[in-house]
């Protein structure tokens, strides 16, 4: 059978985009023909991974300087004329006369069996321009009660002419068939497919908190920030992540400052994929006001996550059962009992782990194979209404179930694929790499570490076991933290032919490092050092690495209107008595200033920065001084930073508040710490002007 996704924008990573590549995958894997139809592209290449047989197509070029680009397109300027989807009209991606030609030549043309739209303005074109050659199904990825007025009228109209229309939630099946009375369309849900993915599931014991999703009102990151405020007065030990991205990231911002939580709430941007940080979750939390069904809980589940959520509509409460494999919170009870929750799970690390055993057994529930026969099976039904013969999509039905696999297509010709691995950080600061033998020649290997950019050319090699000696059917090389020393700075992986110098880049499929989130620095013979395995932005993987004689582990940054308080751990020697914590200028020496270390006992230690130190030794409109600890008169420097975890880059996640402060020549100055590319912590001071205000 061949399927069609109808999605606006298949270039992104939000839920609908995750489902449909997630169940389109599973249909190709048993045998189908799966196409993904994106009405825009915006990018060269998904951001999610295809599995073998899914093919992509898109229908306008939105990608600037390409070839058949289509922004000077007459029609691109002219409006639609299909009504309003407020979900994209009003972007950047409004639909256009340009969308309505492009979309409905494509639905008069296309060969599929079924074509299935995946939001509301797509289900309209499905109504107005579809045919009876193939099935229609509108997908509701949100929920009618979601949609402002006109919308639901519209959306309304465009299900009474679809053969199906498929929501998330059964209790938003049931309100579209209360306000679609008589319909012939078949109202039915079918959640969301959520694959488990090759990541350990977490162990329990991070003290963190993770939260993943859209940065939108209805998410109510607003309420579990504040939740946290009073989780962290009495657990101050614990951390809270949210990840994702949007319109609300300022404001959360702001709150995470206004409510002094900037070392323990960090805000951590968009990743994918989410799996590897739900593991180094000890608790999901989901705060939203309404869950059309709830992705992010279903993706936590799988990590063995136990997830505290608003018992809001619709999703949350036909996914977690409460007090077996999750904690439903009444949204009346607003932030105090969202925080009672956390800290019912905080507390009872027993209770902890069993819900987390629990949810992984619920999630199975929601396994892509098992949704995609769902699907097959309501189109083997639809179908005979299309008047054709129903024998052979039987068949297909059953290929679904014994979940055939369609074996990939072969790569062009002289074009051999890259090496593919993921990687894991270990519990002792290691790394174990395991490469797929799919995309090695027969021959000994290699497996071989380079610094980037070293003019010494300095390089690890390890050799790689033969394709007969594999774990779960990957070559695995293990970069042992006693058996190598690498240099600080950023380390690439390559396979070579034993005995050659010939290198290929390594793809990264995934990388591990839930291992590291509690890990500090280790201080070894060569010095204080830690790696951190992450993928490039070019998509290899690569580990970040530092090593020096001795760092200052940063705890905790305190920013106060004349003050910063700076707490730390000293690694590789020890503070003394007359420590100083050195604010060394990059204009040079006659800009620094030090002040007093306190030892703490065990190696901490506390100094206090006065911002009138700054301001008294600036010579520039922006100066910058790295902070460098001095155990003793005459030592060495070590520099303050957070390389211990697991973070290669903490410049946009470790983000401290600024204060603004007049000086007597400049006029009014910003002050605020910050860390730099090397994860170390610096002062700033930068002169207002109306271009920096």
């Amino acid at each position: 059978m061949k399927i069609a996704f109808l999605l606006y924008n298949a270039f992104g990573i939000g839920g609908t985009i995750r489902s449909t590549v997630n169940l389109g995958g599973a249909l190709a894997a048993a045998g189908h023909d799966v196409e993904i139809v994106s009405v825009h592209r915006t990018r060269d290449a998904l951001r999610l991974d295809l599995a073998p047989g899914v093919r992509v197509r898109s229908l306008i070029e939105c990608r600037r300087g390409a070839p058949g680009h289509d922004g000077e397109h007459p029609h691109a300027a002219e409006p639609t004329a299909l009504w309003e989807d407020s979900g994209v009209s009003n972007g950047p991606l409004a639909p256009t006369r340009l969308t309505d030609e492009r979309v409905a030549a494509y639905l008069r043309t296309t060969d599929a069996d079924a074509v299935i739209g995946t939001r509301p303005v797509l289900n309209g074109y499905l109504d107005r321009y579809g045919t009876s050659r193939y099935v229609r199904v509108g997908q509701e990825h949100l929920t009618h009660d979601f949609h402002n007025p006109q919308l639901r009228e519209d959306q309304k109209t465009a299900v009474a002419g679809l053969d199906a229309f498929v929501t998330v939630s059964e209790s938003d099946a049931a309100r579209y068939r209360a306000v679609l009375p008589g319909v012939r369309t078949r109202i039915l849900c079918i959640p969301n497919a959520v694959p488990a993915v090759p990541v350990a599931p977490t162990d329990g014991g991070s003290r963190t908190v993770v939260a993943a999703g859209r940065l939108i009102p209805v998410k109510r990151y607003d309420r579990l920030v504040r939740a946290f405020a009073k989780v962290a007065a009495d657990r101050p030990d614990w951390s809270l992540r949210l990840y994702g991205r949007g319109a609300g990231a300022a404001g959360l911002r702001a709150l995470v400052t206004e409510l002094g939580l900037y070392n323990q709430v960090r805000l951590m941007g968009a990743v994918t994929p989410i799996e590897t940080e739900w593991a180094k979750g000890a608790i999901a939390a989901v705060s939203s006001d309404a869950e059309s069904f709830g992705m992010t809980i279903v993706e936590a589940m799988r990590c063995g996550v136990p997830v505290v959520s608003t018992d809001c509509p619709f999703g949350p409460r036909e996914i977690i059962t409460h007090g077996r494999d999750g904690l439903l919170v009444p949204p009346a009870g607003g932030e105090d009992a969202f925080a009672g929750a956390l800290l019912r799970l905080i507390d009872d690390a027993t209770e902890r782990r069993a819900l987390g055993a629990a949810a992984r057994v619920t999630a199975r529930a929601y396994d892509p194979d098992r949704i995609a026969e769902r699907y097959v099976r309501l189109l083997t039904e639809l179908r005979p209404l299309r008047r054709r013969a129903a024998d052979g999509l039987q068949r297909a039905a059953a290929t679904v179930r014994r979940r055939t696999r369609r074996t990939p297509p072969e790569p062009p010709p002289g074009a051999a694929p890259a090496p593919q691995a993921r990687a894991a950080a270990t519990r002792d600061g290691g790394v174990v790499v395991r490469l797929d033998p799919a995309g090695l020649p027969p021959e000994p290997l290699d497996l071989v570490l380079r610094r980037r950019a070293d003019p010494g050319g300095r390089q690890i090699v390890l050799p790689l076991a033969s394709r007969a000696d594999t774990a779960d059917g990957r070559i695995e090389a293990l970069v042992e933290p006693d058996a190598h020393t690498l240099a600080e700075g950023r380390w690439d992986l390559y396979v070579a032919r034993s005995g050659t110098r010939r290198v290929r880049r390594v793809r990264s499929e995934l990388v591990e490092t839930a291992a590291l989130v509690t890990l500090m620095p280790r201080a070894t013979e060569a010095g204080v050092a830690a790696w951190v395995p992450y993928t490039t932005a070019h998509g290899n993987l690569s580990v970040r690495t530092w090593l020096r004689p001795a760092h200052a582990e940063v705890e905790q940054v305190v920013v106060g209107e004349g003050a910063t308080a700076v707490t730390a751990r000293l690694f590789g020697a020890e503070p003394g008595p007359d420590a100083v914590l050195l604010a060394a200028s990059r204009l040079g020496a006659a800009h620094d200033f030090t002040v007093p270390a306190r030892p703490l006992g065990g190696a901490r230690f506390a100094a206090t920065l006065p911002h009138g130190e700054a301001l008294a030794r600036r010579g520039a409109a922006h100066d910058l001084w790295d902070l460098r600890l001095l155990p003793a008169p005459g030592a060495a420097p070590a520099p303050l930073g957070r390389i211990g975890g697991d973070s290669a880059d903490r410049r946009r996640t470790d983000v401290y508040p600024a204060v603004e402060v007049p000086h007597p020549q400049r006029g009014t100055t910003r002050v605020r710490p910050y860390i730099t590319f090397r994860n170390e912590l610096a002062l700033s001071a930068r002169t207002l002007t109306p271009e920096t205000t």
